[in-house]
């Protein structure tokens, strides 16, 4: 299986994302074009890193929780642009979630448990340097989120193309994962980044507070802002907050029905396609030595988002289709079981 190799220094990755941020509406073609196929190229090349840490991943986790979800996705280019502008001091090639792996277990024990195998095991044969874990379990972030990321140097003595390459590990409990994929469904139709705090307050203040109520279900470290009240004055809270916001029946009008999801078959990798307008999904899949040419596709499908198509994409690998929708419920606007957890928090009251 052949996977794409870093072309360009880090420089030229770095001059390629100033370009596209400033000056990517100009009408020097060759230049734009040039530009696009370095971040592609630089964005393709952590396919390889992230394939092997799932393997690496998937083994592990056989010990701890069979029933995970696991996945791995490339950053989508919007994203990446996205964060460019917000961090002013962020440089295309230091960013560290291009390449990126979810593990989505079932409690805090779990996921401790992998954490541990991962920063406290001496594996011999992990090579690979940590370079920063963030523990937005015990600190959580005033959004609401929770979980852990650990992000990696890859390190390969037998292919040393990718050496250097960053790659970040997303450890989430199920709780966690529900609640951060319901706040990127909100804020696809809201056209917002609630994800990054951006958005109408009412909505932030609600996923902030439903994210202490959740840490409250888990037993763990309170949301900023919240930590001088009961679990039971936070549910109380959330709950008006829900009824006001009428969260439950706009979440559910939200989404998109199994039926909706079309033109998918079998494969190693999957396109995801999302219609937030028409509210259809369409998954294009890609065997596994057809990693060039999904990655062709992504960027044909990113090139019109660009241009004001409104479409969402992302290129993944999570198995099977009902394991890609578990593991990116977003992308099929499915909010089902965050809803039933706020119900649940409701009946508590």
């Amino acid at each position: 299986m052949n996977f794409p190799v870093p072309e360009h220094s880090r420089r030229q990755v770095n001059k390629a994302g100033v370009f596209f941020i400033t000056e990517g509406t100009e009408k020097d073609m060759d230049r734009l074009v040039e530009t696009w196929r370095v971040i592609n190229n630089w964005r393709s090349s952590h396919g390889y890193p992230i394939n092997t840490f799932r393997a690496t991943l998937t083994s592990r986790l056989k010990r701890i929780d069979k029933n995970a979800i696991i996945a791995q996705r490339l950053k989508r280019v919007q994203s990446i642009f996205q964060k460019l502008i917000r961090e002013k001091n962020m440089r295309l090639a230091r960013m560290q979630d291009i390449g990126g792996l979810r593990a989505v277990v079932e409690d805090l024990t779990k996921l401790q448990l992998l954490r541990d195998n991962y920063v406290d095991c001496k594996n011999v044969n992990f090579k690979h340097k940590l370079v920063t874990e963030r523990d937005y379990i015990a600190c959580p972030k005033t959004s609401g989120y929770r979980g852990i990321h650990l992000v990696y140097r890859y390190l390969n003595t037998l292919n040393p193309a990718y050496d250097g390459l960053l790659v970040e590990l997303q450890i989430r409990t199920r709780l966690q994962h529900i609640w951060a994929t319901a706040v990127e469904t909100m804020g696809t139709f809201l056209n917002h980044g609630l994800k990054a705090s951006e958005g109408p307050q009412d909505w932030l203040k609600f996923f902030s507070l439903s994210g202490a109520a959740f840490a409250h279900l888990e037993k763990s470290p309170i949301v900023p802002g919240y930590e001088n009240l009961t679990a039971k004055e936070t549910y109380v809270k959330l709950t008006k907050q829900a009824t006001a916001l009428e969260v439950a029946t706009k979440l559910h009008g939200y989404s998109v029905a199994t039926q909706a999801v079309s033109n998918y078959g079998t494969g190693f990798y999957h396109l995801v396609i999302l219609d937030p307008v028409e509210r259809t999904v369409s998954i294009e899949s890609f065997s596994k030595d057809k990693l060039a040419e999904a990655n062709d596709r992504y960027v044909d499908i990113e090139q019109k988002i660009l241009n004001g198509s409104g479409l969402q994409v992302v290129l993944v690998s999570a198995g099977r289709v009902d394991q890609l929708r578990n593991a990116y419920p977003n992308y099929f606007l499915d909010t089902r079981e965050f809803v039933k957890k706020i119900e649940q928090i409701s009946q508590k009251v």
